[in-house]
């Protein structure tokens, strides 16, 4: 009883609180030294993402020879699957060709200040300097990248490289074959409902504890180490909207498996999570209507507009200062607007999207903007002055006096119809909270001391983005610490 009730006190004192002292009384699967194994492994990874397959695929390079790869879902790839797949990086290759100048250090001062400087450094600093590594190692994989970088929407930078498939499929086909090639196991439909500590806060982690969707749970066994990369929790209402009023009645653009049990499982052997607070919006589908459709990419280009045609903020800008913009506009909705130059930048799978959107009225095109904006049902004459300006005053002195849009973003006028519009709502799109670790990708207690055995890399961690992640951040996030993650697990003593 005492015992309890301390390790209770413990737990809200290291603000973990109430919810998970409540674990404590109930947790004998996960503290057992004498669980009854279905089966042993050296390493098992819990989520084939891209942070998953990342670190299967590292950790069979690196020597180990038996690799168990879970998936909850039904198919593998995880959110970056269906992420845009842009991923930033200080290239000493193709930005000189463009005549921009960046580094590993300019990187990292613009990540920390875009997160408030509540980023770890330590593992921003190893963000970034990994950055243009993780490029060169995915490509020595297969994966194709275009010749040029662009700043993305919430970027900051030009910096985003641009897959040469659309989306995350590229991350997917290379990730799936190496793995293949490399003798990892991967299994679908096997959601982890536990985590397996030699005591519930003491000791190595020692496997999982597994609930297929049909049939009995099964107990699986890990001699070197457990990764845990099963996402965040931005498909968990209830989570997302505790930590974060402001996002009430926002949907999300993430698959249903964002769920965060796997997390919640690690805070009941001891793991601690950090910055639940914060939580990014990024345009989608306002309420009631049916599709996240998107021409905001390229920043050098595009504007957001409102109903009566005005442009509400720098589109180069921090993607929680655009969040507020278009939710502070009394329809809490605005429009993205761009020409057709810009449209036929994206790639194919987006272009098809803005069509299927123009089926039911969500997106728009024409030939001159003042039949656009009738058709979006925004002020005519608004928007064409917007544009009028932006063409005729900013881009042509490439200095925005309204917004403060950089001149690296003012190259591009909005001029080559037809032209193209869609709604651009706000939706829960990536949690930065989540499993504090170590550079070395190594889980941490609450009294920041390693949990023997339990790495952890991709948006299930917290404490890297601070406030605000980066846009392209994220997708390098999962490549970088995902190889971290898979590289010291398979260097584990059994």
């Amino acid at each position: 009883m005492t015992a309890n009730l301390t390790r209770r006190r413990m737990l809200a004192a290291a603000g973990i609180g109430t919810a998970a002292a409540a674990f404590t009384g109930a947790a004998s699967a996960q503290c057992r030294n004498d669980v009854k194994w279905d089966e042993t492994h050296e390493i098992v990874v819990v989520g084939a993402g891209g942070a998953g397959m990342a670190a299967a695929v590292k950790a069979a390079q690196t020597g180990a020879k038996d690799i168990l790869v879970l998936e909850k879902l039904a198919f593998t790839g995880g959110n970056t699957l269906i992420a845009q797949g842009f991923i930033n990086a200080a290239d000493p290759v193709r930005q000189p060709r463009q005549g921009i100048k960046d580094s590993p250090e300019n990187h990292m001062k613009q990540t920390l200040a875009a997160g408030d400087f509540r980023g770890d450094p330590e593992r921003v600093k190893v963000l970034c300097d990994n950055a243009y590594g993780a490029i060169t190692w995915l490509e020595s994989l297969g994966m194709k990248f275009k010749d040029n970088v662009i700043q993305i929407f919430g970027a900051l930078y030009p910096r985003s490289h641009i897959p040469a498939l659309p989306k995350g499929q590229g991350y997917g086909t290379v990730l799936t074959k190496a793995a293949k090639e490399l003798g990892v196991q991967v299994r679908t439909g096997l959601g982890v409902t536990e985590i397996i500590r030699e005591e519930q806060f003491a000791g190595r982690v020692i496997g999982v504890k597994v609930q297929p969707a049909k049939g009995p749970a099964r107990f699986i066994r890990a001699t070197k180490a457990v990764v845990l990369a099963a996402g965040g929790f931005s498909g968990n209402r209830y989570l997302r909207e505790l930590h974060d009023p402001r996002v009430k009645g926002l949907g999300t653009d993430n698959l249903p498996g964002s769920t965060g049990e796997v997390a919640m499982a690690a805070v009941r052997v001891g793991a601690y999570l950090v910055g639940m607070d914060f939580i990014q919006s990024t345009p989608g589908a306002p309420a009631g209507k049916k599709m996240k459709l998107l021409l905001n990419f390229n920043v050098n280009g595009s504007i957001y507009v409102d109903k009566r045609g005005n442009r509400i903020v720098n589109e180069g800008e921090r993607r929680d200062v655009i969040r507020d913009a278009v939710l502070g506009t009394p329809e809490r909705y605005g429009y993205t607007v761009c020409d057709n130059t810009n449209f036929m930048s994206y790639d194919a799978i987006n272009r098809k999207a803005i069509m299927e959107g123009i089926k039911i009225n969500e997106a728009w095109t024409a030939p001159t903007i003042r039949e656009l904006a009738e058709k979006m049902g925004v002020d005519p004459d608004g928007l064409e002055k917007t544009i009028k300006r932006y063409n005729e005053v900013f881009v042509k002195n490439g200095r925005d006096d309204d917004f403060h849009k950089q001149p690296v973003n003012l190259t591009k006028r909005i001029e080559d119809g037809p032209f193209w519009a869609c709604y651009t709502g706000m939706t829960v799109h990536h949690t930065m909270g989540g499993i504090n670790t170590n550079v070395k990708a190594q889980a941490l207690d609450w009294e920041g001391k390693v949990i023997p055995g339990l790495y952890a890399a991709g948006e299930i961690t917290g404490g890297i983005h601070g406030t605000n992640r980066v846009g392209g951040n994220a997708v390098l996030d999962c490549f970088v610490f995902g190889q971290i993650a898979g590289e010291n697990a398979a260097k584990e003593v059994a």
